[in-house]
C-alpha cells in the first residue's frame, strides 16, 4: 500500500503521458489531462488505475530504475540506461561489488551501481565539484541507496583512495592522464569502462591502456531506436538520440604483456592536435 515519500509512476493511455513523483502530502502534479493530486494515490497499490481532477485515468505503476535514472534531476549529461545496463555486464558488477567512479556527475550511473552491488558492496565516486556531488547524493537518497555510496569531493591527481577493486569507471575530459591511477585501485585481472564522446579521445585513451598494461581493449557505440506501439501503425519513433558517447573497456594484466609487440600509436600530441606525418627515407 503506497504512502506518503514512496516513489510512483503515472501513464496515460490516452495521450502516453508520463510523471515520476514522489508522493508528498498536499502536492499537485499539473498536466494537460487534469491534475494529479498526491493525497488521492496514498492508499494505493502499485498497479492500479488512478484518475486526474478531470476523470483521465492513469496507470499507477513501480518505477524502474532505468525510468529514475532518465528523468533524475541533473546539472551534467548523464549516462544514458542503454550503456548502463552494458557497462553493468561488461564490468561484471553485482552483488559485494566494490565499484570506483570518477565523474560522478548527477549521479545517475552511481545509483544504477549502488542498487546493483546490493547491501554487501560498496561505490566510491569522486568529482571535483562540491554541488554535482550534492545532487547526486539527493538524487541517491530519493532511489534509496545513499547508503551504499562513498561521495569524494576532490581532483584525481592523488589518485584513488582504494586498491583491488572490482571494477573502475572514467566519465571524464582526459582520462588517458588517470589510467595509471585507475590501474592502481583496480585488484588484477579486473576491468576498466571509459565513456567518451569524441574519436580524438579514444585515440589518445588507447594509447594509455596500452602504456598502463591493459589487456583486451574494446571500443563500442550502441545505438537505441523505439518503436511507436499503436498497432495500425508500427514503426520507428520519429525522434531518437543519434549520439551519447562510446565506451571503452580493457582488462588489468600484468607488465610485460606487450613487449616485442609493435604498436600503432595515435598521432596526437600533447595537446591533442594531429601531428604530421614523418616522411619515410
Amino acid at each position: 500500500m503506497l504512502n506518503y515519500g514512496d516513489l510512483v509512476f503515472l501513464w496515460s493511455p490516452r495521450k502516453g503521458d508520463s510523471f515520476l513523483l514522489k508522493l508528498s502530502k498536499g502536492a499537485v502534479q499539473g498536466s494537460r489531462l487534469g491534475q494529479l493530486r498526491h493525497d488521492d494515490f496514498v492508499g494505493h497499490d502499485y498497479g492500479d488505475v488512478v484518475r486526474s481532477h478531470s476523470g483521465e485515468a492513469f496507470a499507477l505503476l513501480r518505477p524502474t530504475l532505468g525510468e529514475y535514472t532518465r528523468r533524475i534531476k541533473r546539472n551534467t549529461q548523464i549516462v544514458f540506461p542503454k550503456e548502463a545496463g552494458f557497462v553493468l555486464m561488461h564490468l561484471n558488477i553485482g552483488p559485494g561489488s566494490r565499484v570506483v567512479e570518477c565523474g560522478t556527475g548527477s549521479g545517475g550511473l552511481t545509483c544504477v551501481f549502488a542498487h546493483f552491488v546490493g547491501d554487501e558492496g560498496h561505490v566510491y565516486t569522486y568529482d571535483r565539484r562540491q554541488e554535482f556531488s550534492e545532487l547526486a547524493m539527493r538524487n541517491a537518497e530519493r532511489w534509496g541507496v545513499a547508503d551504499r555510496i562513498s561521495f569524494k569531493v576532490r581532483s584525481l591527481d592523488e589518485g584513488f583512495d582504494e586498491r583491488d577493486v572490482d571494477a573502475v569507471f572514467l566519465d571524464l575530459p582526459t582520462p588517458w592522464d588517470y589510467i595509471d591511477k585507475a590501474r592502481e585501485a583496480l585488484a588484477p585481472g579486473n576491468r576498466i569502462a571509459i565513456l567518451v564522446p569524441t574519436f580524438n579521445q579514444i585515440e589518445r585513451t588507447l594509447d594509455a591502456l596500452r602504456d598502463n598494461h591493459f589487456a583486451d581493449p574494446q571500443v563500442l557505440e550502441i545505438l537505441l531506436r523505439y518503436l511507436k506501439t499503436d498497432p495500425r501503425r508500427i514503426r520507428p519513433e520519429d525522434m531518437m538520440v543519434g549520439h551519447t558517447g562510446y565506451l571503452i573497456f580493457a582488462s588489468k594484466s600484468q607488465e610485460g604483456l606487450y613487449d616485442g609487440v609493435e604498436q600503432r600509436r595515435s598521432r596526437r600530441g600533447e595537446d591533442g592536435a594531429e601531428l604530421e606525418e614523418t616522411p619515410e627515407a
